[in-house]
């Protein structure tokens, strides 16, 4: 019996899904089921814009393309103990320290060079405060993050498309300064906790594989396979936005494009065979392979994202 790892797609219902997330949700599905395994849906909704409206029109799209899951959906915000359970043990471990930076003071630092660190990394600015300097700064009103110590370690992570994704990790944070676990923490203690064994997800993310690897790691938990996949851009060479027109499927029916259409496009956008008979999605699922999907980012045709009438 084959060894098959289970997937996930795990959106943030802060509104509509656009083609590229609807495009990284179909390669996810393609991964897990042309394996037989199991897919996952997790919805990260810890960000304060999550709306349930907005997670019924994500599912209620996902099942227009034709995708399915297995088992309930699991909702981030039902499981802030497992997170609480991580920072406590992370900062047992002497693994934290919080940080009082304002935003600005946090961008004016990430733009500055830091050595081996990542572009946009925190240099630990807040990570050698005494502990006057710490009640000095509690006596401004600051609400601390808690951040991670990472001493510059170095970790690694394999992508099936890119090879080995290496690093060294910044002391991200946990625990913002609104009290909400941070994107870093919760999706590795989520991966963990589901089973997860393969994570699909969009290349703008590659960047925190070795952060996420390194706290799977210091957490005592499994690290992922990761499956990253390429943006989709607009036709100003950006990634896909709302200002780019008709992004979203509502959109584009709008525009004279069917569900079918868009889930179309997006196959024939992985160089994978479009739909056929009874079951639309089977020669796409037999024909997907991890390593030979497209490496550059793809923008859709002309005139497809133009809102108006396309009768």
């Amino acid at each position: 019996m084959r060894d098959v790892p289970v997937g996930r797609f795990a959106p943030s219902p802060t509104g509509p899904l656009h083609v590229g997330n609807l495009r990284t949700a179909l390669v996810a599905w393609l991964a897990a089921r042309s394996d037989g395994s199991t897919l996952l849906l997790r919805s990260e909704d810890l960000d304060p814009a999550s709306r349930p409206e907005h997670e019924e029109g994500q599912l209620a799209d996902l099942r227009a393309l034709g995708l399915d899951w297995d088992g309930p959906v699991v909702r981030q915000s039902e499981r802030r103990p497992l997170y609480e359970d991580a920072l406590s043990d992370l900062d047992a471990a002497g693994l934290t320290y919080p940080c009082y930076c304002t935003r600005r003071e946090v961008r004016e630092a990430t733009r500055a060079p830091h050595g081996d660190l990542p572009e946009g990394a925190y240099p630990g600015t807040c990570r050698d405060l005494t502990a006057a300097e710490r009640a000095a700064r509690e006596a401004e009103g600051r609400p601390p993050a808690l951040r991670l110590r990472a001493d510059g370690a170095r970790a690694s992570a394999a992508d099936a498309r890119v090879g080995v994704v290496e690093g060294v990790v910044d002391d991200v944070v946990l625990r913002r300064n609104d009290g909400l676990p941070a994107y870093n923490l919760a999706v590795v203690v989520d991966d963990a906790a589901q089973g997860v064994e393969e994570v699909v997800r969009g290349d703008d993310l590659l960047p925190w594989t070795p952060r996420q690897a390194h706290l799977a790691r210091l957490l005592d938990l499994p690290v992922p396979a990761y499956l990253h996949v390429p943006l989709v851009l607009g036709p100003d060479g950006d990634r896909l936005a709302k200002r780019h027109g008709a992004v979203t499927l509502a959109d584009l029916d709008g525009a004279g494009t069917t569900a079918g259409e868009v889930r179309d496009l997006l196959l024939a956008s992985l160089g994978l065979p479009a739909p056929g008979g009874d079951d639309p999605l089977g020669p796409a699922r037999d024909a997907f392979v991890r390593d030979r999907l497209p490496a550059a980012p793809w923008t859709p045709p002309g005139g497809l994202l133009t809102p108006g009438d396309r009768s």
